[in-house]
C-alpha cells in the first residue's frame, strides 16, 4: 500500500510539474507588453517592453530572487555574456517580485548584474502571471546569500526571447541557471541568422 501511494504522489508531482511547464507561453504567443520600475548600474527608472522591442529583440527572464545562489550565477552569466547578446541585437531584461531596493544593489553589484542590463521590479506578480508563470510565496525564514531575509514571492525560473515584432520566438525553462543562459544566446543568434520574410506579392 506504502508503494502504490509513494507512486500515486509522485506521478501527481510530475503531473503538477508538467501542467506548470506547458502553462507557460509557447513560440508564436504575443508578449505581453508590460511596464514597471527597473534598476541598472543601481540606479532606479520606468522599464517598458514596448519601447525595448522598438530596438530590436528581447530577453526577457524571470527569476526567483536576487542574491540566492542559482539567481546570482545566472545574472552573472547574463552578464558575462552581454556582449554577444548585443551584438546578435538583442538586449537583456531580468524580472523578479524583488523590491526595487533590493533590485539596485543587486543590478549595481559586480559579481551579479555587474549593470550591464536592468533588473525590474514585479512585487505583487502580475508581469509573472501575464507570461503564465505560477508565483508561489516564499517559506518563512528564507534568507538570501547576504544574510538577508526574501520577505517576497516568487516566480519560477522562465526565460522568453521576444521578437521585435512582440512575438515569443523561444522559451527557455527547467535548465540550470548556466545552460538557461546558453540557450537563451543559442535562440537570440538563431533568430539573428534567420533570413527576414519576404513581403507579401500583392
Amino acid at each position: 500500500m506504502k508503494t502504490k501511494a509513494f507512486t500515486f504522489s509522485l506521478l501527481l508531482s510530475l503531473s503538477v510539474m508538467a501542467t506548470t511547464a506547458q502553462a507557460a507561453l509557447k513560440e508564436g504567443d504575443s508578449a505581453p507588453d508590460f511596464k514597471a520600475q527597473a534598476s541598472l548600474a543601481g540606479k532606479s527608472f520606468p522599464y517598458s517592453l514596448k519601447e525595448a522591442l522598438k530596438k530590436g529583440p528581447v530577453v526577457v527572464y524571470f527569476y526567483p530572487s536576487a542574491f540566492t545562489g542559482g539567481c546570482n550565477i545566472q545574472a552573472h552569466e547574463f552578464a558575462v555574456g552581454h556582449d554577444k547578446f548585443q551584438a546578435a541585437g538583442a538586449s537583456i531584461v531580468g524580472v523578479s517580485l524583488d523590491s526595487i531596493s533590493r533590485l539596485n544593489d543587486f543590478s549595481a553589484d559586480p559579481e551579479y548584474c555587474a549593470g550591464k542590463f536592468p533588473v525590474a521590479s514585479d512585487v505583487d506578480g502580475k508581469i509573472a502571471k501575464s507570461f503564465d508563470l505560477s508565483v508561489v510565496d516564499t517559506p518563512a525564514g528564507r534568507k538570501d546569500t547576504r544574510g538577508n531575509d526574501i520577505d517576497h514571492a516568487h516566480t519560477e525560473r522562465s526565460t522568453f526571447i521576444i521578437t521585435s515584432a512582440g512575438k515569443v520566438y523561444a522559451s527557455v525553462g527547467g535548465l540550470a541557471p548556466e545552460q538557461n543562459v546558453v540557450k537563451a544566446l543559442e535562440a537570440v543568434q538563431k533568430l539573428a541568422a534567420a533570413k527576414p520574410e519576404k513581403p507579401a506579392k500583392p
